[in-house]
Formats: structure tokens, sequence, C-alpha cells
């Protein structure tokens, strides 16, 4: 048994060589497949992140008050909008409050704000909302008090982000379906060649008493070689994008802008998992459709 599974991987790694051109035409076609799924995933990720963020930012509506509206009237507004059922919680923050919460969410970054003159920020009412339908009747509430200057409001952009989201997955789906049928399609006549110039010595171990899986081994072998060097070179080429297009923009600005994006690290390891699977999967196949016309009985 051991004896044969190392024939087979032997005879696997001669034959990708033997077709050389076909081999790499083949590489090349499921690279180019995972590359665009890679981007696509990664897109869909963080577009994930960053609904489920502004989801987070529409739970919370947030009141901006004018420089002369004093904390009795904003105290006021905040016993208003906790009598309403639809409201959780109502809470006035100072701006100085809102600069020390700034900072935190800096992190590390937090000393740049120490160079700012004077705060920028207003004092504001916090409000934590419980359902769609009730935020719409609590924006139309803080509407009517006077010392408002502005309201910070994320409905709109919420479903807009899910109806995005959902439409990007469904032609990610099909495009996905799309390539790893063409990449399925590219290995099968990669080994298909090695199959057809081998045709008599498959006849004559088949006649010999040699088990199918003996005889599939090395061409099954030769697909999943294939599928495996094609993930790794995909995963290298998409996760350096990735990593390079985080560098250009910078965490500070991420964080300046309020969008948050995947980590390298964790979008590296997904990937590599999903190519991987995706690449041997697709080269598998490949071989044991190639050989079903002299495997099938």
């Amino acid at each position: 048994m051991g004896i044969s599974i190392i024939c087979a991987f032997r005879e696997g790694a001669k034959q990708l060589f033997r077709n050389k051109g076909m081999s790499l035409a083949s590489i090349f076609s499921i690279v180019a497949m995972m590359l665009i799924l890679g981007v696509f995933f990664s897109f869909i990720v963080n577009l994930d992140v960053a609904m489920e963020a502004a989801k987070q930012d529409y739970d919370t509506v947030q009141v901006f008050l004018l420089e002369t509206t004093d904390k009795e009237a904003a105290a006021r507004m905040v016993k208003d909008l906790n009598d309403m059922d639809e409201v959780i919680k109502a809470r006035y923050i100072s701006k100085e409050e809102a600069l020390i919460a700034w900072k935190v969410q800096w992190g590390e970054s937090g000393y740049l704000l120490e160079s700012l003159e004077e705060n920028p920020l207003p004092n504001a009412i916090e409000i934590d909302v419980a359902t769609l339908e009730g935020a719409d009747a609590v924006v139309q509430k803080v509407k009517t008090f006077s010392g408002i200057e502005d309201i910070l409001y994320y409905k709109d952009t919420v479903e807009k982000l899910i109806s995005i989201t959902k439409s990007v997955k469904i032609a990610t789906l099909v495009m996905m379906i799309f390539l790893i049928a063409v990449s399925v399609v590219v290995v099968t006549n990669t080994i298909k060649l090695t199959v057809n110039s081998r045709g008599k010595e498959i006849e004559i171990m088949k006649y010999v008493g040699a088990t199918n899986w003996f005889i599939r081994g090395p061409f099954l072998l030769e697909g999943i070689f294939i599928g495996l060097i094609s993930a790794l070179i995909a995963f290298g080429i998409v996760s350096l994008i990735y990593s390079k297009a985080m560098g250009l923009v910078g965490a500070e600005i991420l964080l300046i802008v309020g969008i948050p994006m995947v980590p390298v690290k964790y979008l590296a390891f997904n990937l590599a998992i999903i190519f991987i699977a995706l690449g041997i999967s697709v080269g598998a196949s490949g071989s044991i459709i190639s050989m079903r016309k002299y495997l099938d009985t």
C-alpha cells in the first residue's frame, strides 16, 4: 500500500512536468480564477464589516447640539426621549467626553489629537433605539426640539448597503461557479492529453488486473498538484496586494474616516483555506472527469 502511494506520487509529478505547456496553461487559468475570486472575497468581507459597523451606528441616533444649548435644555430633551417606548436609552455627552472617547477609538494614534488648539466636537445626545421603525419616530421627535444643530442617522445608508451587499454576493457566486467550471474544463483537457497518450498502457494495466484507483492515482495527483500550486501562487499574490493596499491607505486614515477593514492576517488565513480547498477540488475534479472514458467500468 505504501509503495503504491509513493509510486502514484512519483508518477503524478512526472506527468506534471511531462506536459509542461498544458500544465502551465492550467495553472494560469486556475490562478486567474482565484485572483478574481480573491479580490471579490476581500471586497465582500470588508463590505460586510462596514455594513455591521453602519448597523451599529444606525442603532445609535446622534443628535448634535448648538453651542447655545445649555445643559438644562439638553437634560429636558434627554428626559423626553427616555419617556418614548422606541428609545432604549438616551444620554447627554459633553464635547469633553466625546473627545476622550475619540482618543480611545484612535488607540495608539490618539496622541495626534493632543495638537488640537480647541475641541472641535459639539455637545451631543446619544440615543439607543430598538427598531428601524422606532428610529424613524425618534428622529421625528428630535426634529421638534429647538437648539439642534444636526442629526446623524444611517437608516438609508444601511438599507442601501444591505441591498448592494446582496447583489454583489449573488454576482460573485454566479461568477465563481462560471470560473470554477472553466478551470475544471482546462484541467480536464490537460490530463486528457496524458491519458490519451497512455491509452494502450492503461488498457494493458486493466487487463492484468490493476484496479481503477491504482490507475487513477497518478492522474488524480497530477490534478491535485496543479490545483495546489495554483492556490499557493494566487494566495501569495492576493495577500501581497491586500497588504500593500492596507499599507497605502494607512490605519490612521481608516480610523479618521471611520471605515473598518479586515486585518491582513485574518484575511490571509481564510484565503489560504479557501484557495487550497478550491484548488485541490478543481484539480481532482478535472482528473476524475478525464479518466471516465477508461475507468467507467
